[in-house]
């Protein structure tokens, strides 16, 4: 963090405070155990912690001051009416010191791996700070926007939510000059409502936004493609299927590593590799190149921080270990991502059979039921040679996939992960490919782990 008196942190969230302000802030902590001589800490509350209970010892630690919502014994309070809100504040502040695009992604599935392309593109031209891991709520994103500094030339943002007005907290705090959304699907419908209320609590990310910071859309997106935009902001439109679009996509072919395609801008064709598989991820490659275009970048340049892409972590990453292919695709489910799971695990190539392991999909509220047999249809219409799943809802996978002609005896329901693993040890063999995917608190990367060191 670059340097910040304690008097412009006081401006900026608005505080009471009684002590002197002329000091300055070496960084900001919402966690004691990152304290150190100089830092800010800001005490946040949690449905099973309250950072005021750690305000006294944060002083002890080193910190100059606590911002609270009241008054605390043994600490010099800093004292707000949400510390929550002021840590959104405090990032704002010193966010608006930088000059510099930054490129906000939202979207109901495929925005982590669409931040993660854009900023390989990115990093082609300038030293870029990027949303790490799952910091992408009203926590972790402000955390990222404080880590910036003069060597920064630019930044990728990730907003996720769960509730409306999330998206326009975190927006209005980053200010970002490049908006992305990827699609809107069914995440989180119990708490929005419909697929419509979702989009609305995505189109939020605009509220931050400048009048004329662009906004990408996909228009393969039923909802994206008929959005209303107002004010006369520039829509950049890309597509796989679609033709009018400002970026499209033709000549997709697939092999074992990647896919190759035709971009298509401003009249030109430019080839194209991503070293993943599934039309979705040519569709995140598409947004990443726009992202590239509205920063300035040259089209080769682009194209090449599309080539340096590499999946990683638990997000359709593709391993090869012991004679078989694994899909570990572990960190969050929803019909549409399950759907692209499973059209990378048919696009692999195998000697063997096609295992889908399918944990529940959370968060999808009274029509959970009904969104896990569609995706037991997407079973079917798929390459999967064996179905097996996870949890209280899955059994509706096998359901869809049976009523569509799907073996039944190809498929297994588990109450246990032991007796999940144990099933995929006694049959797996050489040459087949196993994909994991399910919602994140399904933790099916832990069967992976079992049958990996078995």
């Amino acid at each position: 963090m670059e340097k910040l008196m304690l008097s412009e942190i006081i401006q900026a969230v608005r505080g009471s405070y009684g002590f002197p302000a002329d000091v300055e802030v070496k960084d900001i902590s919402t966690d004691t155990r990152t304290i150190t001589e100089g830092s800010l800490f800001i005490a946040l509350k949690g449905a099973n912690f309250d950072g005021h209970d750690f305000a006294a010892q944060a002083m002890e630690l080193g910190a100059i001051a606590v911002v609270t919502e009241r008054p605390v014994d043994g600490a010099r309070c800093l004292i707000v009416d949400s510390t929550a809100q002021a840590l959104l504040d405090a990032a704002s502040y010193y966010r608006s010191k930088f000059d510099i695009p930054l490129v906000g992604i939202t979207g109901s599935v495929g925005k982590t791996t669409t931040k993660e392309m854009i900023y390989s593109v990115l990093s082609r031209s300038f030293k870029t700070l990027k949303t790490e891991a799952n910091h992408n709520n009203e926590v972790g994103m402000p955390k990222t926007l404080l880590e910036l500094d003069d060597s920064h030339q630019a930044a990728v943002i990730e907003m996720g939510m769960n509730h409306k007005g999330e998206i326009s907290r975190m927006s209005t705090s980053c200010k970002p000059t490049i908006c992305v959304i990827t699609n809107i699907g069914v995440s989180h419908i119990e708490n929005l409502g419909s697929q419509e209320g979702i989009l609305k609590a995505k189109m939020e990310i605009l509220d931050g936004a400048s009048a004329d910071a662009p906004l990408i859309l996909c228009r393969d997106d039923r909802l994206l493609a008929k959005a209303e935009i107002y004010g006369g902001r520039k829509v950049w439109y890309y597509s796989v299927s679609k033709k009018d679009c400002d970026v499209y996509a033709s000549d997709i072919a697939a092999d074992s590593k990647g896919i190759s395609f035709t971009i298509h801008y401003n009249r030109e064709k430019l080839n194209a590799r991503i070293n993943c598989l599934g039309e979705h991820n040519v569709k995140n490659a598409l947004a990443a190149f726009c992202a590239g275009a509205a920063a300035g970048m040259e089209n080769e340049d682009i194209i090449a921080g599309l080539a340096d892409f590499r999946p990683e972590g638990m997000r359709q990453n593709i391993i090869s270990e012991n004679g078989m292919t694994y899909v570990l695709d572990c960190y969050n489910a929803a019909p549409d991502s399950m759907k692209a799971s499973l059209s990378v695990l048919s696009q692999i190539s195998v000697r063997g059979r096609r295992f889908a392991v399918l944990g529940d999909m959370l968060e999808l509220g009274k029509g959970a039921a009904r969104y896990h047999r569609t995706v037991g249809e997407y079973v079917k219409a798929s390459k999967t040679d064996v179905l097996l799943c996870f949890g209280k809802n899955s059994a509706y996978y096998i359901e869809g996939a049976c009523d569509k002609g799907f073996d039944r005896e190809n498929t297994a329901h588990f109450e246990t992960y032991e007796e999940l693993v144990e099933y995929l040890k006694a049959n797996l063999k050489e040459g087949d490919a196993v994909l994991f995917k399910g919602s994140r608190g399904m933790k099916l990367e832990e069967v992976y782990e079992a049958i990996k060191q078995a």
